[in-house]
């Protein structure tokens, strides 16, 4: 009994991680909180309507992101993203993933605001918080198990069925008063250390209350409560570095990353007037929207797969083809234009192709039901019934039955002897 407690408490002692409030118990162990934040990116790209296709743009907050993380005290796989959304927003995944929208990088007016959003999402990260609500809310048994997901082990089942639901908890994650104290903290402190003027983070918060008060409160409140203390609690904080000397506020990159941002939004406007008029099944009204949106920014891949796709539902497939391949050659490692390619491949009658670009998205998000669908087909068509079988019942049961094709996906699993 006796080495039974001593064990448990060397556990207990390995476990434990320093941070700024003290010791932290880890249930789940690092590699796995990485893995897992690695998982949820391509969730995160599509959820938030696409990478930015400017890699000057991506390069920029990249490099910030990088240097703050010089200072940060968990030596992370650290990566920085900005995705397409009008959204004014930021947010982090546990492990090391860290993502802006276009719509706050737009909104904010300085290199130091954006240094302060960057350090805080990172502050996050390291106070360990994402890590906690998943432990807290999922249990270590469910976040092993997507682990093993990911590295082709494949636990279909109860554990895919959850995958997205633990995607949905992440980015919908809403932060206590005390952890948004504790990442303002580690905001302030990197931004200092790494010469940036820390009353950015203060003007970023600013910016928010002004926008809350003008009627459009920007999304990273309803993650992020701003309580009126907060404002006061970070000038405290900076008051007590008695910061001298000069540091950066804003920058000429800043500015000429911000006028690149700005020259594409016609584009992405039209993306969304394109999403809306596709929510109301106005498929016509929508091909003209991103048609349009792809005038002003042919690289905009994101209104390029999204006209493939109503091309090809429309029994356009050549031109769905051409569409489909260019977006696919503009942004080859998303999700989107490999299910696109793969379902515009399969209309095509091209099985084995179409099965190569939906295992690879398949690869990306586990658990999209209508993946599952279509690769059931493509190996129907090729003879192989065990795989579309396979397929089709998770299909079935990702989509609730719920789907389209549920109807056709049912009567092929009774053909096939799977019911």
């Amino acid at each position: 009994m006796r080495l039974l407690v001593v064990f448990l408490v060397l556990l207990l002692i390995g476990c434990a991680q320093t941070a700024s409030n003290g010791p932290i118990l880890n249930l789940l162990p690092e590699d796995k909180e990485i893995q897992i934040g690695r998982a949820y990116v391509p969730y995160s790209i599509e959820e938030f309507d696409g990478l930015s296709p400017d890699r000057q743009v991506q390069e920029y907050v990249r490099s910030m992101g990088l240097r703050l993380t010089k200072v940060a005290e968990r030596k992370l796989p650290y990566e920085f993203y900005v995705v397409n959304s009008s959204q004014v927003n930021a947010f982090a995944l546990p492990g090391g993933p860290v993502f802006i929208t276009r719509g706050l990088l737009e909104k904010l007016s300085s290199e130091s605001e954006l240094a302060g959003v960057l350090a805080h999402e990172l502050g996050h990260i390291n106070a360990r918080h994402h890590a906690r609500f998943l432990e807290k809310q999922f249990g270590l048994s469910l976040l092993l198990n997507i682990g093993a997901l990911l590295v082709g082990n494949k636990p279909y089942g109860q554990t895919l069925l959850q995958f997205g639901q633990v995607g949905a908890g992440l980015l919908s994650l809403k932060f206590s008063r005390d952890q948004e104290r504790e990442a303002d903290d580690y905001a302030v402190q990197y931004t200092y250390k790494i010469g940036y003027d820390p009353q950015g983070i203060i003007r970023v918060f600013e910016l928010f209350e002004s926008m809350e008060s003008g009627g459009r409160p920007p999304e990273w409140l309803s993650t992020h409560p701003l309580p009126e203390t907060r404002i006061k609690e970070v000038s405290q904080d900076i008051a007590k570095l008695r910061p001298s000397g000069s540091f950066i506020s804003d920058t000429e990159d800043f500015h000429r990353i911000k006028s690149r941002l700005q020259k594409v939004r016609p584009s992405f406007e039209e993306f969304d007037r394109g999403k809306k008029a596709l929510a109301q099944r106005e498929a016509g009204k929508a091909m003209e929207h991103f048609r349009k949106a792809l005038e002003y920014y042919p690289e905009n891949y994101t209104a390029r797969s999204y006209l493939a796709y109503l091309l090809a539902r429309a029994g356009r497939l050549e031109e769905a083809k051409k569409e489909a391949r260019t977006a696919h050659e503009q942004m080859p490692q998303v999700f989107l234009t490999n299910y696109v390619m793969g379902y515009v491949e399969f209309l095509s009658g091209s099985y084995r192709r179409s099965l190569e670009y939906l295992e690879r998205a398949g690869g990306l998000i586990p658990d999209h039901a209508s993946t599952h669908y279509y690769l059931g087909r493509d190996y129907e068509a090729l003879g192989n019934a065990g795989k579309a079988i396979e397929h089709y019942r998770t299909a079935l049961e990702l989509s609730q039955g719920r789907a389209e094709w549920a109807s056709d996906a049912q009567q092929r699993l009774r053909r096939l002897g799977g019911m």
